[in-house]
C-alpha cells in the first residue's frame, strides 16, 4: 500500500529552521544536500511507515505517534508523524521535525 504524505506547516517551518541552522555551520552545498536527504527520508514513508518505532511523544497524543530518524549521532533529526488509515487515501501526516537533543513535545517543563 502506498501512503500519501502530508506535511504540516509546523513541520515545514521546523525543516526550514533546521536548514538555516545547518547552513550557518557548514557550506551552502552541504546544507542543501542535507535538506534534499530530509525530503528523501520523508518520501520513504510512502511505503511501510509503520516500520518506524513509536516516538517518545506517543504518551502525550491521542493518536499513535511514530518517528523516523534522519542523520547520525549528534546530528540526528526526528521526523515525527502519525499514520491515518481511515481516509479515502491512507496518509502519513508529518507533525514535527526536531533535532534529537530537543525536549520531548508535550512533556512538562521541569522548573529549577
Amino acid at each position: 500500500m502506498t501512503y500519501h504524505i502530508d506535511i504540516s506547516s509546523i513541520a515545514k517551518a521546523d525543516a526550514d529552521a533546521a536548514f538555516l541552522t545547518i547552513s550557518q555551520f557548514t557550506t551552502a552545498e552541504r546544507a542543501q544536500v542535507w535538506y534534499q536527504g530530509l525530503i528523501k527520508a520523508i518520501a520513504s514513508l510512502k511505503e511501510m511507515p509503520r516500520r518506524c518505532p513509536i516516538a517518545r511523544e506517543d504518551a502525550f497524543f491521542s493518536q499513535e505517534i511514530r518517528q523516523l530518524l534522519y542523520g547520525k549521532g549528534k546530528q540526528a533529526y526526528r521526523i515525527i508523524f502519525t499514520v491515518i488509515e481511515d481516509q479515502p487515501i491512507p496518509t502519513v501526516r508529518i507533525l514535527y521535525i526536531r533535532h534529537g537533543a530537543q525536549r520531548t513535545i508535550g512533556e512538562p517543563e521541569i522548573e529549577d
